[in-house]
């Protein structure tokens, strides 16, 4: 991983985590604002944030702006109601939709989170590109691991959601604050690992082991199709 990259990860932790929940316990010790009013003051950045990617990029982008509604949705119940647990359930909404989709895009045999996980495993080269492509088409293995990668994160956000929404209706508010930020951080490690695991660990080495077979199997397809239409075929020299 480059530096930028890097920088670009920790700047992004330190808005959409660090500041969130560092300016609650900010806002309710230091300015004495009810838990109502400093986690929406609290949730302004990520928010902020989000609806200026979602317009930055030009496109509807579903997952943006699942994430900005699901923000907003949580603000307006939480300001109408008074209720700052609802505020806190916002969140888990939005994981558990998450989670839903991906465990529903494996069901149905296309899984989600192939589109994040191909660059990373192909890195743009030509080589390993075709490799992906002839797995995808002839190994039941490989595409059984594509989906596992997917379950996996599926099962860790729909996990999480259920996690954060007992802690947020049995323990306090300003514990759930940081605790449900841990929970997060905790299920997306270990979805890291398990789906590293079964996932795209065993589709790295498949792609380095077919690295060069797709490509040969695919000129000798090439090659067998064009005798096969030549007009030559069946003629006969004296």
């Amino acid at each position: 991983m480059t530096k930028p990259r890097k920088s670009r990860i920790i700047v992004s932790l330190l808005l959409d985590v660090g500041v969130p929940v560092g300016s609650y316990y900010l806002l309710k010790g230091a300015f004495g604002m009810s838990a109502v009013a400093a986690l929406g003051w609290s949730s302004v950045v990520p928010a902020v944030r989000t609806g200026w990617g979602v317009l930055r990029q030009r496109e509807v982008n579903a997952l943006p702006l699942l994430i900005l509604l699901a923000n907003l949705a949580g603000l307006l119940l939480g300001l109408g109601t008074g209720d700052a647990r609802l505020m806190l359930v916002k969140d888990s909404a939005i994981t558990s939709l998450v989670g839903f989709a991906l465990l529903g895009s494996v069901a149905l045999g296309r899984p989600m989170m192939t589109a994040t996980l191909k660059p990373w495993l192909v890195k743009g080269d030509a080589g390993r590109e075709a490799a992906w492509g002839w797995l995808r088409r002839e190994s039941s293995a490989f595409r059984r691991a594509e989906a596992r990668f997917s379950a996996v994160w599926g099962i860790a956000f729909v996990g999480e959601c259920g996690l954060r929404i007992v802690g947020v209706y049995t323990l306090s508010v300003d514990t759930m604050v940081w605790l449900g930020t841990v929970v997060m951080i905790l299920a997306m490690a270990v979805a890291f690992v398990v789906s590293g695991a079964l996932g795209a660990g065993p589709m790295v080495h498949m792609i380095g082991a077919a690295v060069g077979r797709a490509d040969s199997v695919e000129a000798e397809d090439t090659a067998l199709e064009a005798e096969k239409n030549s007009p030559l075929i069946g003629s006969t020299h004296g």
